[in-house]
């Protein structure tokens, strides 16, 4: 990540030997000072942010999970994939944004070499997941909208998807054990920090597992959400324009709940590049050109585009409480004002349904009386008009 105290990628990777600006120490533009990192006003401003959104990402998401979870009616697959986008929020929320706080805090590393390596891997986890399974939601809806008849096999490809998404996660993280590792400095003072130095012998080598990072965590994902989206648009504009005889009834082509779904993943895919886009561009141009982004780019205008990056975290559940029907009614049940304050109106609605019902089949028995009244009453009086009991 980008810190105050050092100018890092959104994988965490740098070292001394990479540049200026690194994890292990700072080095000015001219190469003629070491600058040991500080605790600066706009660190402070960012852990003040960071720990704010880590509440309120961690309230909306277990919100959600809790409603996600409750229902005695089996768990569809989109429900399935909303869950597991929400685990990989919490991952996010529990490790990204505490530990990028209090490294902010601490300036230095003093959790130890393990923490470090441990750290850093879950970090990564958590970021590859929440890109994953994006990814995995926009795969299902492309599936969905292009071959609806396949909705029997939806469940067990996706969970074959989540999988792999997982899995995936883990092992492209799996080189952070290695390459990081606690290093500590005399000079100008001691100073340890959990930084790459070291684990690269020449600095093409960094810059290359940067942009492999950078290539899988961001534009890999980003190529097949677009992708996935276009054959989407282009199959919902086909089905529109098309002049057969199921033009007259093109808004009955994709169902409902089905087009809510579509508009739902539409807007999860678009916050995630909306939020990340900017700040893994900024890593993109310090890999390529360090000096230059450093003489250009202040060290405030980083932690902007990080936290910007991971209120990511907090637009996923509002989301999901906006599109999602069943999400919403979970939501209101784990809200005891809102129960009292509507529990005379639940007894309104269900009054309101029962009479619903059972004036259906007065209707329905009252029609039949009708018939029989009126047959009856034109064999006895026909010079009299047939006058119905009732009107619907």
């Amino acid at each position: 990540m980008f810190h105050d105290h050092q100018l890092t990628d959104p994988t965490g990777n740098a070292s001394c030997a990479g540049g200026p600006g690194t994890a292990a120490c700072n080095v000015s533009v001219s190469g003629d000072a070491l600058q040991l990192p500080t605790f600066s006003t706009a660190a402070k401003a960012r852990v003040v942010i960071t720990f704010v959104l880590c509440a309120l990402s961690a309230l909306c998401n277990l919100l959600v999970l809790w409603a996600a979870n409750n229902g005695s009616k089996p768990k569809s697959h989109v429900r399935i994939l909303i869950m597991n986008l929400t685990v990989a929020d919490l991952l996010v929320t529990f490790i990204v944004m505490p530990l990028d706080a209090v490294w902010n805090i601490t300036v230095q590393w003093q959790a130890g070499d393990f923490a470090c390596r441990l750290l850093m891997f879950l970090k990564l986890v958590a970021m590859y997941s929440c890109a994953f399974v994006t990814v995995v939601i926009s795969l299902d809806r492309q599936s969905a909208i292009l071959n609806p008849l396949g909705i029997s096999e939806a469940k067990r490809k996706s969970k074959i998807m989540l999988a792999a998404a997982w899995s995936m996660s883990v092992v492209l993280s799996l080189p952070q054990m290695f390459i990081f590792h606690a290093v500590t400095i005399t000079e100008p003072e001691l100073f340890t920090q959990c930084t790459t130095h070291g684990s690269f012998v020449w600095r093409w080598q960094e810059t290359l597992y940067n942009l492999f990072t950078f290539a899988c965590l961001f534009l890999l994902p980003l190529v097949i959400m677009i992708c996935c989206y276009t054959r989407i648009l282009v199959q919902i504009s086909s089905r529109m324009l098309s002049r057969d005889v199921h033009l007259r009834r093109s808004h009955n082509n994709i169902p409902r709940a089905r087009m809510r779904t579509l508009k739902m993943s539409i807007v999860i895919v678009s916050s995630f590049i909306v939020c990340w886009t900017p700040y893994y561009l900024l890593g993109l141009w310090y890999w390529l050109y360090p000096e230059d982004m450093e003489e250009t780019v202040s060290h405030s205008l980083t932690h902007m585009l990080f936290i910007f990056g991971l209120f990511n975290a907090c637009l996923d559940p509002i989301t999901y409480g906006l599109f999602t029907v069943r999400l919403r009614h979970g939501l209101s049940r784990c809200c005891p004002g809102r129960r009292r304050r509507s529990g005379a109106g639940r007894d309104a609605d269900c009054f309101v349904r029962m009479t619903r019902l059972s004036s259906r089949g007065k209707i329905s028995a009252s029609l039949h009386s009708n018939a029989e009244e009126e047959k009856s009453e034109s064999i006895r009086s026909a010079h009299r008009p047939v006058m119905p009991t009732s009107r619907i």
